[in-house]
């Protein structure tokens, strides 16, 4: 619902605040008087078309406000969150657009810059206008399906169409994904059996590279260790042979010393025997380091390749790692993968054949879905048929004829919304070939239309408490254009009815109209030349009385007039 307007230096309007109600609001006064900036200003702000002939003259920019209090389910609010905008369901929705005198714009959501196309998506979410230059909605035939849809209580029925059409698409694309790996399964199965054979015959375990490099460290030191035992081992090779030998020429030197004569003999032999004993010592101590040795070289003992083997191992890890871009200790995990990977190609041709038959499952369950619903959107098409040509008689279109075209699709352009075209069409006169509602030639043909379905399709909305909460507001312009009498009166009526269940401002010149509105807008013009301004001026009942009488009587309003128009007020 729209709750206020804010204009400045819009054409003739300086500056006005308007404050506007739930029902019907009728906007009227003298010809010329600006009713039409109005409309034109609030269309600035919800991103219709703006120039710069919109500017008041001397101003550096024209500014428009519309203030709205949608309702909680209202669709706007996902549209907002569609386009990342701030908001909260429990303030006012706030459009706003600047409009300078050299043709720039700028727009704001709650103060939030942004596009003027974003402003306008939202104007259509939260309003419709019919009227004599153009129709915002009625025309747009992606309006009518909903439309219908709404009329016919066939949410439930669009509902699984849209379900039974996500699961459909979802099988569809598994199976084209499916069928794109099955297409790359021969390569990848010879790629894979190959790798995977590598793996096998290597035996990757986890932790391996560690261990292979610590026993290969500790392996080439056990060698550089081997290597200087066995050079400790040359020192010892012929020495015990050596000393004894010493020990045996020391033996025959003492044997001479003691035939030697007795100044020799006392000394030389002991010294000799001091030797010999030496040499025994050192033999037996050698033989203990050459056992000490043997003991130590034995600690070291290992097969003869093993530092090889083990670096083999390892190297062939590496490179095999090297090869696949992968770290050592992954080996293990990837033999897995290619195992698994494989086992999956191996089945993709069984799991393809699972997922054809889902989506022939899901195929099958949509179009059923779609089926009813075309069903019932035709009845509900002819339900409305009858309940707008109801309408149509009392509007001065009793020679027109109206149709809901509900219109099979090909299967190749099923959607979520079912396998139908829905649109509204027309016949103004007998005999005529039905078309779209475009081909009204009468712009207030076309309003007084869109007046009568508007007011079939209200009938749905005549007990909904909320009804009026998630209703746009409709805009009227001059739709009692060329009737007057009991047409005006059927106009007016079926704006009030309409306006149970929703928000609706009109633009008239038919004081039956008028007097069917809850709050009522005068426009007049006040000054001269340059100063000349437009006021709007909210109608006490008193004024309102005055002012149906002025447009009963014309320029002097006689006590008939008066008599006349209260009459009108209270019917």
């Amino acid at each position: 619902m729209l709750i206020g307007l804010q204009i400045r230096d819009v054409v003739l309007i300086e500056s006005l605040d308007l404050s506007i109600g739930p029902g019907l609001t009728a906007l009227t006064g003298e010809t010329g008087a600006g009713k039409s900036i109005i409309l034109d200003a609030l269309g600035l702000a919800t991103g219709m078309r703006g120039d710069a002939g919109l500017v008041r003259r001397g101003a550096a920019q024209a500014m428009a406000s519309a203030a709205f209090a949608p309702a909680p389910d209202h669709p706007v609010w996902m549209l907002l969150e569609d386009k990342g905008l701030a908001y909260a369901r429990d303030e006012d929705l706030v459009l706003r657009r600047t409009l300078s005198a050299d043709g720039r714009s700028r727009a704001f959501v709650n103060d939030q810059a942004t596009g003027v196309g974003v402003l306008k998506e939202l104007g259509e979410a939260l309003l419709e206008v019919h009227g004599q230059h153009e129709t915002v909605g009625l025309l747009d035939a992606r309006t009518h399906r909903p439309m219908l849809d709404a009329y016919g209580a066939l949410a439930a029925g669009a509902d699984a169409v849209a379900a039974a059409w996500r699961g459909w698409r979802a099988a569809r694309e598994r199976v084209e994904a499916l069928r794109e790996e099955v297409a790359r399964s021969a390569a990848e199965t010879e790629e894979l059996t190959f790798r995977l054979a590598e793996l096998d015959r290597l035996d990757p375990r986890a932790g391996e590279e560690t261990e292979l490099a610590e026993a290969r460290a500790i392996l080439g030191a056990a060698e550089k260790a081997l290597s200087d035992i066995a050079a400790a081992r040359e020192v010892f090779d012929g020495l015990g042979g050596k000393v004894a030998a010493a020990i045996r020429a020391l033996e025959r030197a003492r044997e001479r010393a003691l035939t030697a004569g007795a100044a020799v003999e006392g000394v030389a032999v002991a010294r000799l025997a001091a030797a010999s004993e030496a040499l025994d010592r050192t033999l037996v101590e050698a033989g203990e380091a050459e056992a000490a040795i043997e003991a130590a070289a034995t600690a070291f003992d290992f097969e003869p390749d093993r530092l090889e083997k083990t670096e083999e191992r390892l190297f062939d890890l590496r490179g095999l790692a090297r090869k696949l871009n992968v770290a050592v200790e992954e080996l293990p995990i990837l033999r897995v993968r290619f195992a698994e990977r494989l086992r999956a190609v191996e089945s993709s041709e069984a799991t393809l054949n699972a997922a054809e038959a889902e989506a022939a499952q899901g195929r099958a369950a949509y179009l059923e879905a779609a089926r009813r619903l075309t069903e019932a959107r035709t009845a509900a098409g002819g339900r409305l048929a009858q309940a707008v040509v109801v309408e149509l008689a009392p509007l001065k279109l009793d020679k027109a004829r109206f149709r809901v075209a509900v219109e099979p699709l090909a299967e190749d352009r099923a959607g979520p919304t079912g396998l139908d075209r829905v649109g509204f069409e027309i016949a103004t006169n007998p005999g005529a070939p039905f078309g779209d509602l475009g081909a009204i030639a009468s712009g207030g043909e076309l309003a007084r239309f869109a007046l009568a379905l508007k007011a079939a399709l209200a009938e749905r909305d005549a007990n909904s408490s909320s009804a009026r909460g998630r209703q746009p507001l409709m805009i009227f312009d001059e739709v009692d254009q060329g009737v007057g009498g009991a047409v005006a009166d059927a106009v007016g009526l079926r704006l009030k009815r309409l306006a149970s269940a929703a928000q609706v401002l009109v633009v008239t010149h038919s004081p039956q109209v008028a007097a069917r509105a809850e709050a009522h807008w005068r426009i007049v013009k006040a000054g001269e030349g340059e100063r000349l301004r437009t006021a709007v001026e909210t109608l006490s009942p008193a004024d309102r009385e005055e002012e149906i009488a002025r447009m009963l009587a014309g320029a002097q309003i006689t006590d008939a007039a008066r008599a006349a128009a209260r009459a009108l007020m209270d019917a």
